[in-house]
């Protein structure tokens, strides 16, 4: 693709990295395939072809409007026409360029930005977010049933493992997880305990940074990084072999601190050096002998891996895999590379489109009469739960409940 970008509109170095990206793309259109929302509404512009037009058109001078954020923003950023695409495109840092552009072209109106800011101050804050969503659960049985169903439960952690084994890892506990699903990390702990590893919790880190990332508050999200460098570093120092972020999300972020810090010459070694370190408990159980686990009496699973899992981390399979190593049978889910709708802030900014997008997962997932619903990661799992009237887990809790632990 050709281009005659307007250098005013970039810094020399997203300039760059647009220009590449934009050259990339050859126009085959194999991402329309496999993109959500081209699926549901049929409109080019609501498929990665069109918006990487609208995007260069954009930055090439002409004119910006509200319709150019429109189809933008209904992009969910699950990464599938990457996976797909047969040309390496990064499509998803175009579009955080894109939308940056947009956001200081064309202001949002007073309401959009007040939702906004209220999602990037309350969602990051486990410590403000947890006891909100907890007031909000004992006033469930008041609401009319439609939103009865939107109020997430809450279930806190149970008993951590005592510290010892040889090995050592960082858990990022994350914040809407920490908050509404604290037993998934104590989980991952017991785990990991009774295969010989301790993790640690450093004082000081929150929040990975996403949620701001793409509501385009890079410098919120920045600090965000920072702070978790800065938290980590004395145990990276000490020789902690990994960091494991259980919420496939998070995990993501983590693993693109290198690529997102990389303009900061004073953070962007250390975001490298972590991005590397960090892992999805998938990666790390693989290679280890599950049996001081246990068994599972073969219960049936439908999981869904989460876009962040199957398209950003590209772990498909992987998951389903390791659970039958250990007993259970996972059933076959249709069109299992689709999003369930959730995209992080997604589903609160694009109902409609969200709610169509769920109604087709928990259609499939379902399909086969599974005896357990899994995931892996909190919004997924929040946004299917919702969908299903049934419990989903992570599946770090089906290892955990080997053992007896449920």
């Amino acid at each position: 693709m050709q281009t005659r970008l307007d250098a005013s509109l970039l810094d020399e170095r997203r300039l760059e990295e647009a220009e590449r990206i934009l050259r990339a793309c050859v126009h085959c259109g194999f991402c329309t395939a496999t993109c959500p929302t081209y699926q549901l509404t049929g409109d080019e512009l609501d498929g990665p072809r069109g918006r990487i037009y609208l995007i260069k058109a954009m930055l090439e001078g002409q004119s910006v409007s509200e319709r150019t954020r429109h189809h933008l923003d209904r992009c969910l950023t699950c990464r599938s026409c990457e996976t797909t695409c047969p040309s390496g495109v990064g499509y998803h840092r175009l579009l955080e360029i894109g939308r940056s552009v947009v956001e200081a072209r064309v202001p949002r109106g007073t309401r959009e930005r007040l939702v906004r800011a209220a999602l990037r101050r309350l969602l990051p804050e486990a410590g403000l977010f947890g006891p909100l969503a907890r007031l909000a659960g004992w006033a469930r049985p008041l609401l009319p049933t439609p939103l009865r169903r939107r109020v997430p439960s809450v279930r806190g952690a149970r008993d951590w493992p005592a510290a010892g084994r040889s090995r050592q890892v960082i858990l990022l506990e994350g914040c809407a997880q920490k908050a509404l699903r604290g037993d998934t990390n104590a989980a991952l702990a017991r785990v990991l305990d009774r295969l010989g590893i301790t993790v640690v919790r450093p004082e000081g880190q929150g929040c990975c940074g996403a949620v701001e990332q793409h509501l385009q508050a890079e410098e919120e999200a920045r600090r965000r990084m920072i702070r978790n460098l800065e938290a980590w570093w004395p145990e990276v120092e000490a020789g902690a072999e990994a960091i494991v972020v259980a919420a496939s999300a998070c995990g993501l972020q983590v693993k693109e601190y290198g690529e997102l810090l990389a303009g900061d010459p004073r953070w962007a070694e250390r975001g490298r050096q972590v991005a590397t370190l960090a892992r999805d408990p998938l990666e790390l159980l693989e290679s280890l002998d599950l049996a001081p686990l246990g068994r599972a009496a073969g219960e049936r699973v439908a999981f869904h891996a989460p876009c962040t899992l199957r398209h950003g981390q590209g772990l498909a399979g992987r998951v389903e895999r390791l659970l039958e190593r250990v007993g259970y049978r996972t059933v076959p889910v249709a069109d299992a590379h689709l999003c369930c709708g959730s995209a992080g802030t997604y589903s609160l900014l694009q109902p409609e489109l969200s709610r169509e997008l769920q109604r087709r997962r928990c259609d499939a997932l379902s399909a086969e009469g599974p005896d357990l619903y899994a995931t892996a990661n909190i919004g997924c799992q929040l946004h299917l739960e919702e969908g299903l009237g049934r419990p989903v887990h992570h599946w770090i809790e089906l290892l955990d409940r080997l053992a007896g632990a449920d």
